[in-house]
């Protein structure tokens, strides 16, 4: 049984492949095409998928869309109906871009995959999400949470899972959503929504919560774990362009410019922003508002999904707890839903927004619809697309860029731990790249965590972005313990894929200070042999020759770029920046 899903039309567009309910292939379109977040038609993820499955299009059962495009139809109508004049834009907008095209997508997947129609089904989104978590997960049977910003009119759900079904017991619905409430918030702050997100997590411990009253007004909670939002404070449910209204500004206070760098008499003032300002206390005093902003926020965003989790736990007496939507990407939320309810296991797969909407359709149609039995646990990140050491020195050769090929795996080891211990930094090119937002060894940056100059290093170097952003610690999984306040490390999923945020024990602080955050955190990743055998041995062999088997790693890409794919991705990246060496495979390049 061989089943495509497909997720497109709204960010992170992807392609997944399953077969006989096995994971074989997923990518999001964004790594193929070079725009970040590609929300376009996935045609070479889709071709990517077909061709590491060994398959053809007429060899496919199902293909699966990730969600209902006539019953998000309706919600958009009924939305900009019910405030028009207002929603006039968003109306005109909306009937060009449905009529056009989003309304019919089961006839494009058609026409641009080429099979029957027969075999094309849509399913809810939500169902999605809760499926790319449940059945991607080591559970047996668990209680699922799903919060986005919006799928056709549900913005979270509440079920449970048992076997190979799944059941969704109720929802909150449109506009009362959690993901858009944080999203007004991080246009506030003046970052991009759906990509500004994670910006506006980072910026949070470099204040206080101390705005969190006004924030309360925005929301409130039900005792049976739903919320609603104040809508007098907001314009998304009308506007094309703006989150929040000027209630909200009145409420919160001057608007962050975009264009205005942040920085706190905490963060300091990066050389890669230029001359330090004259008015740098007054500007840092401004900056500290808006960081107490971001705090009030995030703590407030905590405490909603704690709500939520506690309710459903109290509702389903479950232990085991799947996340799924783009909230479930807030990492320091997750960390205190193992901490502070009765939940004792967390799963979170690694791209729990929309891109992983791809893979929970195409279990959920393997599971649900057509009664198969679980086969399969996500265990690692590795479903992307790889390329052979000889791909990449045909490549460097036709480039006539010098190159070293190295003869063993021991070797080369060998000469990443000489650099990284040197305080070079390293682009890491291996395998098949991941799955998800995050950079888990196969594409990554790395360096050494225990230099305290690495972070502002990297920075400078190669990332170029904001201070405050934390990096993350890949650290071998049975040495997670000695350093991070994260008990029974080996058994919590979602440190595999960088998805908890732990405190970093306090007598490690100084040991760990490049990936050690400001609030005394660390975002961890915990490796291990069988999932990532190369990644796990360098980490292994660093730590024998520095006595810290951690090392920071960051995504391998710069500034407003997706990751990189491709060998030419690796070295394009790498000569734009300060990275001190490349390694491709076996390959190593260094710069002259």
């Amino acid at each position: 049984m061989n089943i495509l899903g497909i997720s497109c039309f709204y960010h992170d567009s992807a392609a997944a492949l399953v077969r006989d309910g096995v994971l074989v292939a997923a990518a999001e379109e964004e790594r193929f095409s070079r725009i970040k977040h590609d929300h376009g038609f996935p045609s070479d993820a889709i071709a990517f998928c077909l061709e590491q499955a060994g398959l053809r299009a007429e060899d496919l059962d199902y293909v699966v869309y990730y969600e209902k495009p006539f019953l998000k139809f309706e919600r958009i109508l009924s939305s900009s109906l019910s405030t028009f004049p207002r929603s006039y834009e968003v109306f005109r907008e909306g009937m060009v871009a449905w009529l056009s095209e989003k309304l019919w997508v089961q006839n494009l997947i058609t026409d641009k995959v080429g099979v029957h129609p027969k075999k094309v089904l849509a399913i809810d989104h939500h169902a999605s999400h809760a499926a790319s978590a449940f059945y991607a997960s080591p559970f047996e049977d668990a209680a699922i949470l799903t919060v986005d910003g919006v799928g056709e009119w549900a913005t979270a759900a509440f079920g449970t899972g048992s076997g190979n079904q799944l059941a969704l017991t109720r929802e909150i619905r449109f506009p009362h959503s959690l993901g858009l409430l944080y999203s007004a918030f991080t246009a506030f702050l003046g970052f991009e929504v759906n990509e500004g997100e994670y910006k506006v997590m980072g910026m949070a411990p470099y204040g206080k919560p101390r705005y969190i009253e006004k924030v309360w007004k925005l929301i409130t909670l039900g005792d049976d774990g739903s919320f609603r939002l104040n809508m007098e404070y907001f314009s998304f449910h009308y506007s094309a362009r703006h989150t929040y209204n000027h209630r909200f500004v009145e409420l919160m206070g001057e608007e962050r410019p975009p264009s205005m760098h942040f920085f706190t008499r905490e963060s300091g003032y990066p050389s890669y922003f230029g001359e330090k300002p004259a008015d740098f206390e007054q500007l840092a005093d401004r900056n500290q508002y808006y960081a107490d902003v971001a705090s009030s926020i995030q703590r407030v965003t905590e405490e909603v999904l704690l709500h939520m989790a506690r309710a459903l736990h109290k509702e389903t007496g479950k232990t085991r707890l799947c996340m799924a939507g783009g909230v479930a990407l807030n990492s320091v939320a997750n960390g205190r839903i193992l901490r502070e309810t009765p939940f004792k296991e967390l799963y979170v797969q690694p791209a729990a927004g929309d891109g992983g909407g791809a893979v929970g359709a195409a279990l959920y149609a393997n599971h649900q619809l057509l009664g198969q039995p679980r086969r399969f646990v996500m265990e690692h990140a590795y479903w992307g697309k790889s390329y052979s050491q000889g791909e990449s020195v045909d490549w460097l050769r036709a480039q006539n860029i010098a190159h070293d090929v190295v003869d063993s795996e021991d070797k080369m080891l060998d000469r990443v731990v000489e650099s990284l211990t040197r305080g070079e930094v390293v682009g890491w090119h291996q395998g098949r790249f991941e799955w998800g937002p995050r950079a888990l060894g196969s594409r990554s940056i790395i360096a050494d965590a225990r230099r305290a100059d690495m972070k502002d290093i990297v920075n400078t170097k190669i990332k170029f972005r904001e201070p405050y952003r934390p990096f993350a610690p890949s650290v071998l999984a049975d040495a997670a313990e000695r350093y991070f306040d994260l008990p029974d490390a080996c058994k919590h999923y979602p440190a595999r894929f960088m998805l908890l945020v732990v405190p970093v024990k306090p007598e490690h602080h100084a040991t760990l200070p490049a990936i050690t955050h400001v609030d005394g955190s660390g975002r961890l990743q915990t490796v291990f042999k069988d999932a990532s055998p190369l990644y796990y041995s360098l980490i292994e062999r660093f730590g024998k020759a520095t006595g810290v088997p951690v090392i920071l790693n960051t995504s391998f890409n710069l500034k407003g770029e997706p990751i990189v794919t491709t060998p030419a991705n690796a070295h394009n990246t790498f000569v734009k920046s300060d990275m001190d060496m490349l390694v491709l495979g076996n390959v190593l390049v260094r710069k002259k």
